[in-house]
């Protein structure tokens, strides 16, 4: 999960906006393209409150405690506001679906409120001096937001292609402030590519909240799945690395497997969320699947690209579970070897089914939670520790901290940082020899030509 404050250099005698981003790659995106579409009403991003002409706060509502932390943002703004009365203040995002008018209720200070499925709105907004949109619209929201800028932009970036879910796990609220599953069409999605290649982007993540669950029109009218989107994708020069996330395990199909084996353009990781081990726990989820069926995918996958990294997400203390149910996920951890995972104490989402079922014990969850990041920690740690002294190739995204070096992504997703980098610059993609693993990154050493 990330919490992020997006700023550039601002132009002299512009309109200024501040955006701060709070939890996945999906709002990042997000805030991307509000700020894009506040571009076009002669907004330009800065990088604090302060200096602000309009702060958007774009929420998740994903982890316990998002709409207090909000709040919590919101009273830290309530002096600036009180100076500059002149400041517009909104919120977008998961929080701003789930609470509605509620917000302007409890803070006044707010002037607008927008859903994330109808920020393609907020100029208007803006221009009419506030209120609340958390409405589902018919019309897609991607054809009323206004093109991308023509300027460089990092050799990563992030594309939408799907939004909403169809899947009702028990503990999540992104049904209910997402929508329903939408997938973009074809032509569409390769049109952001190619403008985002042409840009200088070298490596694309698809997104969505069930992105393999993306079926997309095609121009022969023809319903398309990820893994031949993926295929097309591969076929646009300049465009050298693909990846996905989020990805349900039911809807890995054959071909998006046989993706994995056979297109060297998508990169050997996968983050594909589990949960638990326990079917028990699995069926008062919702998740449709067993630990069982899981296992088999994993090794469906393996076969088709035996190095891939798997990555997941695990929920501890879910209503109900016993120690029984916490040792099935231990096993399961066991079995698979994970190269990282995000795990979480079950906290309840207000609304969702869960919601009202009796707690596991505070202190009986927080010992589970230990114990199985402390197994996932080892399993991290002995996958990086496998790459030492293994060629891989890094596309570098930035300097680092120490003269000569650079800071890049593997195509595992590991960040590694390369030492005496030389000339190499921002965007190229080099060959290095990883020579230490540390706790969150790799070190590495530039192969020269």
């Amino acid at each position: 999960m990330t919490e992020t404050a997006q700023g550039e250099k601002t132009v002299e005698g512009a309109k200024k906006l501040f955006i701060k981003t709070y939890g996945c790659q999906m709002n990042v995106y997000d805030s991307q393209r509000m700020a894009e579409a506040m571009g076009s009403e002669g907004y330009v991003l800065t990088e604090t409150a302060e200096d602000a002409d309009m702060v958007l706060l774009n929420t998740c509502h994903i982890r316990e405690k998002a709409a207090e932390k909000l709040y919590s943002d919101l009273g830290r703004l309530k002096p600036l506001k009180a100076e500059r009365p002149d400041l517009k203040i909104g919120v977008a995002g998961c929080v701003a679906q789930a609470e509605g008018a509620e917000i302007q209720r409890r803070m006044p200070l707010v002037d607008l409120v927008v859903g994330p499925q109808a920020y393609h709105r907020l100029p208007k907004m803006v221009r009419e001096g506030g209120g609340v949109d958390t409405e589902f619209p018919a019309e897609d929201k991607f054809e009323h937001l206004p093109k991308s800028p023509a300027t460089r932009r990092a050799p990563t970036a992030f594309l939408t292609v799907q939004e909403g879910c169809d899947k009702f796990c028990a503990f999540c609220v992104v049904p209910y402030t997402r929508g329903a599953e939408v997938s973009r069409p074809v032509d569409r999605i390769l049109t952001e590519a190619r403008d985002l290649v042409s840009r200088g982007v070298r490596d694309i993540t698809l997104l969505g909240q069930n992105v393999n669950g993306w079926h997309g029109a095609g121009a022969d009218g023809g319903d398309w799945e990820l893994g031949r989107l993926i295929r097309a994708l591969a076929e646009i020069d300049g465009l050298d690395r693909i990846r996905y996330t989020t990805s349900h395990p039911n809807d890995m199909t054959d071909d998006l497997i046989e993706a994995h084996g056979n297109e060297a353009k998508l990169m050997p990781y996968l983050h594909l969320p589990v949960q638990s081990g326990s079917d028990r726990i699995l069926k008062a989820m919702n998740r449709k699947h067993t630990a069982e069926e899981y296992l088999r995918l994993i090794e469906r996958i393996k076969a088709a690209r035996p190095d891939i990294v798997l990555t997941s997400d695990f929920i501890v203390g879910f209503p109900g579970e016993t120690d029984e149910d916490h040792a099935a996920t231990m096993a399961l951890v066991e079995k698979v070897h994970f190269g990282m995972a995000y795990s979480f104490k079950y906290s309840p989402r207000p609304g969702t089914p869960a919601a009202d079922r009796p707690e596991v014990d505070a202190a009986v969850a927080d010992a589970r939670l230990q114990e199985l990041q402390a197994l996932l920690t080892r399993q991290q740690k002995a996958t990086q520790e496998s790459m030492v002294g293994r060629e891989l190739s890094v596309l570098v995204e930035k300097a680092g901290r120490l003269d000569g070096q650079m800071i890049g992504k593997s195509e595992y997703l590991h960040a590694v940082f390369i030492e005496n980098a030389g000339d190499t610059k921002v965007g190229d993609l080099v060959r290095v020899r990883i020579t230490r693993s540390e706790a969150n990154s790799l070190g590495a050493a530039l192969i020269r030509a």
